[in-house]
């Protein structure tokens, strides 16, 4: 039996979610609760919703739950962009890129989501 575990989008997300822990370490203290907090929790908040969202009853809240995941994508991408402009990320197309990735394999599984009957 297949599980969100075994969804692509979700293993490469919890792999993105230890990058960006991994990056936030090097960001300057002053930021631990403002940019790096909000980049750890953009980031979990991912797989967060995958996983809550496959564990629902119906189709529509997986969808919505799937959704979730996505405006988390949006909002970690615009906290790179924020971190790039402050001079604490150097390769900001690098993560942009994987959190675009992210995007289309999550529209991916909302469509066949769907379209399912």
């Amino acid at each position: 039996m297949q599980t969100h575990k075994d969804l692509d989008v979700y293993k490469l997300s919890v792999d993105f979610v230890a990058e960006i822990y991994d990056l936030t370490k090097n960001f300057p203290k002053e930021e631990i609760y403002a940019l790096t907090s909000q980049m750890k929790r953009a980031a979990i908040s991912i797989p967060l919703n995958i996983a809550e969202g496959a564990a629902r009853n119906s189709k529509k809240e997986y969808v919505q739950f799937l959704y979730i995941s996505l405006g988390s994508c949006s909002e970690l991408e615009t906290c790179v962009i924020i971190g790039e402009k402050l001079g604490y990320i150097n390769d900001a197309e690098k993560l942009n890129d994987k959190i675009t990735r992210l995007k289309q394999m999550l529209l991916g599984v909302i469509k066949y989501q769907k379209q399912r009957r």
